[in-house]
């Protein structure tokens, strides 16, 4: 095996998409190594998550700093330290600025709760519900300058209920999620990501 794609992994709450990628990293398979955990929030649960897996940890307390550049010139510095060549937002809840995306183009992963571009932002499950839709689901995507505007990698489907809550949905879904989000990180780390304007082309096994 050669050199593992080390991986970056920025979060602010419980961390149970970070949970998810390291548990297929240690099942093997999702060959990648993460080199560090960092998050704006000191108790985030999913620092807890990393140290208990041996992995570093760093908070950054955004409150420290100017402004969002600032702060993203910071997260910068700290992934170069780790040698990381993919960033992977697991519940990163903050705008990140073009200091970041220029930093590591075409190297940014988002998991979003909605298939995308139906109901970006905030509170997507809600927005599901709100409107009535039949299928919501998940979308994991490259980040641009937009919010939840990147091209899109894999979704996955969820039926909606009609006696789904919010908490229903978001559990459903979140299931989904933890399955996509590392099969498209190993879809990066086999090198069969290529974006062609808004579309991404997977490329077959050689």
């Amino acid at each position: 095996m050669g050199k593992l794609l080390t991986i970056g992994v920025l979060v602010s709450g419980n961390g149970t998409n970070l949970q998810s990628i390291i548990d297929h990293c240690e099942d093997g398979s999702l060959s990648v190594r993460i080199g560090c955990v960092i998050s704006n929030n000191a108790d985030a649960f999913a620092l807890e998550r990393a140290r208990k897996h041996g992995i570093p940890t760093r908070h950054i307390n955004h409150r420290e700093f100017s402004g969002r550049a600032s702060y993203d010139a910071a997260l910068v510095k700290v992934l170069r330290e780790h040698d990381v060549e993919l960033i992977i937002l697991a519940g990163f809840m903050r705008i990140i600025t073009p200091v970041l995306i220029d930093a590591f183009p075409n190297a940014i992963m988002n998991i979003h709760p909605a298939l995308l571009p139906a109901f970006p932002g905030l509170h997507a499950q809600r927005q599901a519900l709100e409107y009535g839709v039949k299928i919501s689901g998940c979308t994991v995507h490259f980040v641009d300058a937009g919010t939840d505007t990147g091209p899109i990698i894999m979704q996955a489907t969820v039926p909606v209920d009609a006696k789904d809550t919010e908490e229903t949905l978001s559990a459903r879904i979140q299931a989904e999620e933890h399955c996509i989000f590392p099969k498209a990180i190993q879809l990066y780390a086999d090198g069969r990501l290529t974006v062609e304007g808004r579309k991404v082309i997977i490329s077959s096994l050689a």
